[in-house]
């Protein structure tokens, strides 16, 4: 204990370099927010896809995420440079990754059939860009500091950027797009406009940023196989992976429903901007304040406190009649209270449970680790999506191609209110189940953290 307490002011960072560290996720969030919420009604409703193809083209992109993300993160956990193992990733990323999010937005001159599979193979080269930058910046995080507080602390600054900038993105997005009179040209011109601007800051966080750990040769010598084993008997990690699965599922139900929500059952278009700021800024006041309460109540608590408010919300969204649009906004900021912590919390407890790993195995690879963690983040977004399309499609939505949109009928508008409501509210009462049972406090952390110090100094 003597050893890590005169080693501990070491690990705290500067506050540049946590700006930097923060602004790594700016690009990702941009990018995962606007078609998240966007991309569905943009297939259905511009591109001209049935909702059954729509919802398809993210689920079969999931099948490549099953290697592709695992795979970049062993990847990065063997990578050896001067710059080390994830900045390279993040770097030589960049450009390619600004590129082919622009190309999402294209509407090429095909049938049906040559649109789905051309956004089939855009998409399969999006996730490899995405994976290619994202799993290794993830992975960062327990390379920069070892401390509890101090990782807690780091993703405040992560996610403040992260919504920060999925705030600005999801207000302005819209409005570019209404600045146009066809909206085709719309979604072309904000397509371009975030791909460029998704460039800059991967290239600010490389520079900003410095790897502490040095890996060593038996953990890069490990199979990839033999290290999915590893990580999947790790139990806390098991508990991690389900709260982060549970609470992302209802995000991206929510997120992919939320555009058809308040277009045909509120019927007001108006309102799409108002409701993701309400959301993203209530999210993003939220995170520093939690940030703050997790240093005294712990990681697990603030989660379970947070679902409340976010649960409330998803339930009462069913009730809200189109008449309400201010009981609707109201309703989007309180669930930011909530959703600040399924940002804040499973990914803090990450560097935790990679610790816990490193007492039981001697090794550590975050790659694995944080490769598995994006993969499900994307099969949220994916399952999410393609069941959203699956139910529409059976309750009779309608489709449009480049014109404003149609009115639903009654079986597809209670299909929409089901998606937004009772669903999301089942699937995060399960992610508070599975939290109350994680088993890495505070107090069993310290433990962890003095035992590996002491086996370092006895090495």
């Amino acid at each position: 204990m003597a050893d890590r307490t005169a080693t501990a002011p070491a690990e705290r960072l500067s506050l540049s370099a946590k700006l930097a560290f923060g602004a790594g996720d700016l690009s990702p969030a941009i990018a995962a927010l606007i078609p998240s919420f966007f991309q569905f009604f943009f297939l259905t409703t511009v591109a001209g896809l049935n909702p059954l193809l729509a919802g398809s083209v993210r689920a079969i992109l999931t099948i490549w995420d099953a290697v592709n993300d695992p795979v970049i993160g062993w990847l990065s956990d063997r990578t050896r440079s001067r710059m080390g193992r994830r900045r390279p990733w993040i770097f030589y990323g960049a450009v390619p990754f600004g590129i082919i999010y622009f190309l999402q937005w294209v509407v090429p001159p095909f049938g049906d059939t040559g649109k789905f599979i051309y956004y089939l193979v855009v998409g399969l080269l999006f996730n490899i860009a995405y994976t290619a930058v994202n799993v290794p910046y993830t992975a960062l995080t327990a390379e920069l500091t070892q401390d509890y507080d101090e990782r807690t602390s780091l993703n405040a600054f992560r996610f403040a950027f992260s919504i920060g900038g999925s705030l600005v993105a999801g207000v302005l997005h819209p409005l570019i797009v209404g600045r146009f009179a066809e909206v085709t040209t719309g979604y072309l011109v904000s397509g371009a406009v975030w791909g460029g601007l998704c460039i800059l800051p991967f290239f600010w966080c490389v520079a900003g940023t410095r790897e502490r750990f040095k890996a060593d040769d038996e953990s890069a010598a490990m199979g990839i196989i033999e290290q999915f084993r590893t990580a999947f008997a790790n139990r806390p990690y098991l508990f991690v992976i389900g709260i982060y699965l549970f609470s992302w599922l209802a995000v991206q139900f929510t997120s992919s429903i939320l555009v058809p929500y308040v277009t045909f059952w509120l019927k007001q278009p108006q309102l799409i901007p108002l409701m993701l700021l309400a959301v993203q800024g209530s999210a993003f006041v939220c995170l520093f304040f939690w940030n703050a309460v997790s240093r005294r109540l712990g990681k697990k608590a603030v989660y379970m406190i947070g679902m409340v408010f976010w649960i409330g919300v998803q339930a009462a969204l069913f009730f809200v009649q189109p008449d309400q649009s201010n009981l609707a906004l109201f309703l989007a900021a309180l669930a930011g209270v909530g959703v600040a912590t399924a940002y804040i919390v499973p990914w803090s407890m990450m560097p935790d449970v990679i610790e816990y790993d490193e007492l039981r195995t001697g090794q550590r690879r975050e790659g694995v680790f944080y490769g598995l963690m994006v993969l499900l983040q994307k099969f949220g977004l994916a399952a999410g999506q393609f069941i959203i399309g699956l139910v529409l499609q059976l309750a009779g939505y309608i489709s449009t191609e480049g014109q404003t949109p149609t009115t639903q009928p009654d079986s597809a508008l209670f299909a929409i209110r089901l998606l937004i409501g009772p669903i999301p509210t089942v699937i995060l009462i399960l992610g508070m189940i599975t939290t109350a049972f994680y088993p890495l406090t505070k107090q069993k952390h310290a433990e962890i953290m003095a035992e590996l110090a002491r086996r370092k100094a006895q090495s």
